[in-house]
């Protein structure tokens, strides 16, 4: 069967990543939110949308 090598590389990258932090999700969320406080890119946050069914009616 095909794979995609970049798809592959994706995953081998991820399992590196999560096999640092012996793939406990609570150290992975801790790094990432160190990262992202670390970092110097601007932010974006968006305000929640309504559900699709609320806007029809509103």
């Amino acid at each position: 069967m095909w794979q995609d090598p970049i798809v592959k590389e994706t995953r081998q990258l991820r399992e590196q990543y999560a096999a640092q932090f012996k793939h406990n999700l609570n150290a992975i969320f801790e790094d990432i939110c160190k990262r992202q406080a670390n970092s110097k890119r601007k932010l974006v946050t968006f305000p929640p949308r309504k559900p699709e069914i609320l806007r029809k009616i509103a």
